[in-house]
């Protein structure tokens, strides 16, 4: 079962939680829907969900207009902060879904079926504790097993993780991704950390202000992200600023930019990221800007480096630990910046002072 979300339309009171946002979610695949705090990723998945009713648009699922009973849709739901019963056990926690239906399934399949998921969330030797007696990884375990439990058609996914700390993110992010492709159901997924997005979805929706400003694959949407807001959104950024004048070659710090610029005379932002720049000694022919190292910081394989150009403006460059070893690099040293790609939008204002993101 797909999700088909058109033209959806939701206020609180003066405030527009979501402006006419359309998408489709294919059956079997995990998408996520990723923004900042207020982008109107969870009164999405509430309304899908029939938490909340939106002012205009529509949901259908499969071609099943949502309308029904929130229990009748098939639809299930992990949030943030796990929402399991304190008083039942891990058992009881995830049998509950299967308890309320009607007809209610006989006791050896709801044995069944509970002893599958706790196979499945590898949690089969705390079938009798309680939550209180659980980590936080294995709470929200016992929460997905739960929201399985039923079989829904479509599982929706509000911050699963976002009360959990890194690590534990990291290795439950593997787990979910794992999961999804042994359950296979259709997978909605709300998050605002970019990395768990990539490492998770088949695809990405990106949302700002209660709109849709890209959707895509995650290489794709890092690779060729369609607006400023993307292009920031998703990782670390240098952010520049030039002239450009159209007919003519795009220049920055009398180097000319490998790049085109389509569109009429104005100013222009220039983004690029701290692993596609790179650092020589000498001009070598190649597109380069003049800068004076401030600060070498290493941080393992990879070594963080601050620059500030011939202009004053500010540049974080990534380099491998080796490349700075062997260019014997050192704070106060005049290198050259040579840009390996970048990303080019019109300014509708002018800018303020250049900085990095």
């Amino acid at each position: 079962m797909g999700i088909s979300v058109r033209r959806l339309s939701k206020s609180f009171g003066a405030y527009h939680a979501l402006d006419c946002v359309s998408f489709e979610v294919p059956e079997g695949q995990l998408v996520a829907l990723l923004g900042p705090s207020g982008s109107g990723k969870s009164t999405i998945l509430r309304i899908i969900a029939g938490l909340e009713s939106a002012d205009s648009g529509e949901v259908q699922l499969t071609g099943a207009d949502a309308e029904a009973p929130t229990r009748n849709r098939g639809v299930g739901f992990v949030f943030q902060h796990y929402a399991l019963f304190r008083h039942m056990t891990v058992r009881k926690n995830i049998a509950f879904g299967l308890e309320v239906r009607r007809p209610r399934p006989s006791r050896n399949e709801l044995r069944r079926r509970v002893d599958e998921l706790l196979n499945l969330v590898q949690l089969t030797g705390h079938a009798d504790r309680y939550p209180s007696h659980l980590s936080g990884g294995q709470r929200q375990r016992v929460a997905l097993a739960r929201a399985l439990a039923p079989r829904p058609k479509v599982l929706l996914l509000d911050e699963p993780f976002g009360a959990l700390d890194a690590r534990v993110r990291e290795e439950l992010r593997t787990w979910l991704r794992r999961l999804h492709d042994e359950a296979h159901v259709t997978s909605l997924f709300v998050t605002h950390d970019q990395q768990e997005a990539f490492e998770v979805a088949d695809q990405i929706i990106v949302l700002n202000r209660g709109k849709i400003e890209q959707i895509g694959p995650p290489q794709e949407l890092y690779e060729r992200p369609a607006s400023p807001f993307v292009t920031e959104f998703l990782g670390a950024v240098n952010l520049l600023r030039v002239e450009t004048v159209l007919g003519m070659n795009v220049q920055y710090d009398e180097a000319p930019l490998p790049v085109e610029i389509p569109g009429p005379h104005g100013m222009a932002a220039i983004y690029v990221r701290p692993h596609d720049l790179d650092i020589t000694r000498q001009a070598d022919g190649r597109p380069a800007w003049r800068a004076r190292i401030r600060r070498i910081t290493p941080l393992g394989g990879l070594t963080r480096l601050d620059l500030t150009l011939h202009d004053g403006a500010n540049l974080h460059v990534e380099l491998t630990s080796d490349r700075v070893r062997a260019l014997a690099l050192n704070a106060g040293e005049d290198v050259f910046v040579a840009p390996r790609d970048l990303k080019v939008f019109h300014q509708p204002s002018p800018f303020v002072e250049n900085y990095v993101i």
